[in-house]
């Protein structure tokens, strides 16, 4: 595939983009290395093969324009935090869970108590972009009074947990990281906030997110970078950098992020957390602003395990709304955190050794998986040629479905866009319905062969991203003697298992030099969360890393 200046400003113009705008110099030269990418495609042997095609969006009853609740930095009063209320900040859903229901914590106590820790970080960690600390607290008085009148609704009753700011909650503004939508206020709940909320878990607010989850870095120029709280000059990690670093820091217990490209995983193991990215269609995507529709995922991020688990008992379940989600039996998935790992078949993709990474998380990686060798698991090595080109046939469809959603956003308002993400939504206009159909045909053969690999294992490991955290601003990084640019690299292990949807974890599994911490990613079959939790439950439950805390 060519583009020449004259066909590009030909299907700009089309489109409805401004041909004059100096910025469309700059477009042209980032189309033009979309190129090789298309070319790579081209190169598999895709004969006989159909499309997967993709998902069409979700009906939504078009939201209503009502005013949002009080903004960040309005807060109502709360109590100073004792010695006793500083613990709680730390401790996981499920041990605050034992405490609420033998009423020995009140769910007021608990969210006062994070609501003073949200107070004394937030200058520093920018994690939210809008706070409900009057509805958090009428939530946990109520919940007070339920529990003691005998009601104890489960395990997330009094819980505090946040929503990266692309869930619909009904009344409350929902800006997709973006100020262009600073007033837009949805007028009904995502599938997502309405089972948390029925569960009895307590909204904190809208966690700060990359503008339009488009991005890996959490890096937010109109309502400030996501700071990791390790150390708060580095990335958090996208593009759910708001949900890493508020549950890191105990700020929240629990948060939900989404997943595109790693967007769950990647800050979840640059922020010391379990992040959780169940299969395509397990969990719904009802009213949550897209990015790509067929590799969209929600998922839970915890400090534990079981904390996911416990989130996605609350969550998972077929929703009508969804056309993605499947009727399929939902299993208890704390039940799935007992027992051993004995004779499971750990698959490590030698692949994924040949790409660039950093020695000490290549060092942590494999001593983890040493572990769980010791553990029970059986492990070989595995080969997976098509890992390589996944990057390639994610990207394209990627770049189709988000220019397709966002192209009246485009259209009217392109000016506006964060510069990076306006670059990679602009990008998607300029690529041939044909490439994209072959890039579903390339999936198609992507699916084949991952489902031919678990033949051979039941788990697939090796690290969730290359490197650890980086300097806020940092556009490339420094891997022996290669200077590699970061988008491709931080998703480098995380983009395959959207293309496929498979469902995959991150853990942490140590620290750098530096005191950064790493993440150990283990992956299963489709619709086998319970075998990803389990691994990542025995490797959590035997080593020390999740118990670690930043100095912050």
């Amino acid at each position: 595939m060519g583009l020449n200046k004259e066909a590009f400003l030909s299907i700009a113009k089309s489109f409805g983009l401004n041909v004059l705008d100096p910025h469309i110099e700059e477009l042209y030269a980032y189309v033009q290395k979309t190129i090789p990418i298309l070319k790579r495609i081209e190169e598999l042997d895709l004969n006989d093969l159909e499309p997967v095609w993709p998902l069409t969006p979700s009906y939504q009853v078009k939201p209503q324009q009502i005013p949002s609740p009080r903004g960040k930095g309005e807060r109502v009063k709360v109590r100073e935090a004792s010695q006793k209320s500083d613990e709680l900040i730390y401790l996981s859903a499920g041990q605050l869970a034992r405490l609420i229901k033998k009423k020995e914590v009140s769910p007021v106590e608990v969210i006062e108590t994070h609501l003073s820790r949200i107070d004394a970080l937030e200058p520093k960690l920018n994690s939210f972009i809008t706070l409900l600390p009057d509805r958090a607290m009428a939530a946990a008085r109520r919940a007070e009074k339920e529990i003691q009148a005998g009601r104890y609704l489960g395990p997330l009753h009094g819980i505090p947990f946040g929503l990266k700011d692309l869930f619909y909650v009904k009344g409350v503004r929902n800006t997709s990281g973006s100020k262009i939508f600073d007033h837009f206020s949805p007028h009904l709940d995502s599938t997502i906030a309405r089972r948390l909320k029925d569960a009895g878990a307590i909204l904190l607010g809208k966690l700060n997110l990359h503008p339009f989850a488009y991005g890996i870095t959490g890096e937010n120029e109109e309502y400030g970078h996501m700071h990791n709280p390790w150390n708060p000059s580095l990335i958090a990690g996208g593009s759910s950098g708001g949900s890493g670093s508020a549950v890191a820091s105990g700020e929240c217990t629990l948060a939900m992020g989404t997943d595109t490209g790693g967007s769950i995983r990647v800050p979840g193991a640059l922020c010391g957390l379990v992040g959780l990215k169940p299969t395509y269609g397990r969990l719904s995507r009802y009213g949550v602003t897209a990015l790509a529709w067929s590799q969209d995922h929600p998922g839970p991020m915890a400090r534990t395990v079981e904390d996911c688990a416990l989130m996605m008992n609350a969550m998972a379940g077929y929703d009508p709304r969804d056309p993605s989600s499947l009727n399929l039996w939902v299993p208890d998935y704390t039940k799935a955190l007992r027992g051993d790992i004995k004779g499971l078949r750990l698959g490590i993709v030698k692949d994924f050794f040949e790409v660039p990474i950093e020695p000490q998380v290549k060092e942590s990686v494999c001593e983890a998986i040493d572990t769980l060798g010791k553990l029970g698991a059986i492990v070989s090595e595995v080969s997976w040629p098509i890992y390589h080109d996944a990057m390639a046939i994610a990207s394209v469809i990627q770049m189709v479905e988000a220019a397709a959603y966002h192209a009246n956003l485009i259209k009217v308002n392109a000016s506006r866009i964060y510069s990076p993400a306006r670059l990679r939504l602009e990008a998607g206009i300029f690529i041939p319905a044909t490439d994209y159909v072959q890039a579903q045909r390339a999936r198609t053969l992507f699916y084949r062969q991952s489902y031919d690999l678990f033949k051979k294992v039941d788990i697939l490991a090796g690290p969730t991203v290359p490197v650890t955290a980086f300097p806020i601003g940092t556009s490339k990084v420094e891997i022996g003697e290669k200077k590699v640019n970061l988008v491709s690299l931080m998703s480098q292990y995380t983009r395959p298992f959207n293309l496929n949807g498979f469902p995959a974890i991150t853990v942490p599994c140590g620290f750098s030099k530096d005191r950064l911490p790493i993440g150990l990613q283990l992956v299963g079959r489709p619709f086998d969360e319970e075998s990803v939790l389990r691994i990542a439950h025995v490797y959590e439950r035997n080593t020390e890393w999740h118990r670690q805390r930043p100095n912050i």
